[in-house]
């Protein structure tokens, strides 16, 4: 297989020819951001993308784990610690084959351009590509990628009617949030997406360096209520993040700033941030859970005056109806 690729500058716009077919690439994801605690992990990463031998090939793993923890920042270092330019697809429900591969564009001349996803300008530049929240894709767009995920290393554009090999510094990976997706990921994908790696949350030391990371002007005594409280839901299964972490000390900051005149305290504005953020339940992360719990049959709903004077077969129980 030959794809004839050539790389040109067309006004400014990167663009390359394969084929005979010209295409514009896409723009690189910059991201200095830091990767704070789970060492291994990111070591473990960057082991998929190795080449030990003439013969091997990289693979493609899923990183898994709750929505907000650093999936995808864990990539970003992985590919700035390979000096690899990063391009991120973003995956959802509608996203259709051509989206993943080459999209036809009607130009102001009349004629058709042809634009490269992130996927395909990273193939084609030798970069890293990150398909995030690949789990809302359809089984048809996952079917198009099957023959790059493999040691076929290519992916075939039936709109621009060109084949595209990857270049050989080319590195993929998948971030997939661990709930209910869209559409259940076929086996014949998953088991070209190896290893699975999981992210955890954070240790308490390693939450509070990315807070503080991430808002260094943030009180001390704030970051430390943030940290209590993340820690706290973490221990019950509470799949509160980083992220939200975040977003509360934001919040609460702003709002400390908002009105000099007529100040809140900084525990009021703590509170106020956490219910707008999560919600008035997370309030109270303890009665959270055991309803959660309850919900998922995981634990008996509390005994009622009925349930302890009478079995829940008696007749004289007060809930029966006959």
């Amino acid at each position: 297989m030959h794809d004839k690729t050539s790389g040109k500058e067309q006004t400014g716009v990167r663009a390359v020819e394969i084929e005979g077919v010209s295409l514009h690439l896409g723009g690189r994801t910059d991201s200095d951001q830091a990767w704070i605690g789970q060492v291994e992990v990111l070591r473990q990463l960057l082991a998929c993308w190795m080449i030990v031998a003439e013969e091997d090939f990289s693979l493609s793993p899923r990183i898994i784990g709750p929505p907000g923890i650093g999936k995808t920042t864990l990539a970003m270092a992985a590919a700035r610690e390979r000096n690899q330019e990063l391009f991120i697809f973003q995956c959802t429900s509608d996203t259709r084959p051509e989206d993943l591969l080459i999209t036809p564009v009607l130009a102001e001349s009349g004629k058709i351009a042809y634009h490269a996803s992130p996927l395909v300008t990273a193939m084609i530049r030798g970069g890293v590509c990150v398909l995030d929240e690949g789990n809302r894709m359809s089984e048809k767009s996952w079917a198009s990628l099957a023959p790059l995920l493999d040691h076929r290393r290519y992916v075939e554009s039936i709109v621009a009617g060109v084949t595209i090999e990857a270049h050989p510094d080319f590195r993929c990976c998948v971030t997939m949030n661990e709930d209910a997706s869209t559409y259940e990921v076929p086996d014949y994908i998953l088991s070209r997406l190896q290893p699975t790696l999981a992210l955890e949350f954070p240790k308490k030391k390693d939450e509070l360096a990315i807070l503080r990371y991430h808002l260094p002007f943030a009180p001390d005594e704030m970051l430390a209520l943030t940290v209590e409280f993340l820690q706290e839901a973490h221990e019950l299964d509470l799949e509160y993040s980083p992220r939200d972490g975040i977003h509360i000390l934001q919040y609460a900051l702003k709002r400390l700033a908002q009105d000099p005149e007529h100040p809140l305290s900084r525990d009021e504005a703590w509170r106020e941030a956490l219910a707008k953020v999560l919600g008035d339940d997370a309030l109270d992360l303890k009665s959270l859970a055991q309803r959660r719990r309850q919900a998922l049959g995981d634990e008996p709903p509390p005994l009622d005056f009925g349930d302890i004077f009478f079995g829940g077969d008696s007749p004289l129980h007060p809930d029966r109806d006959d």
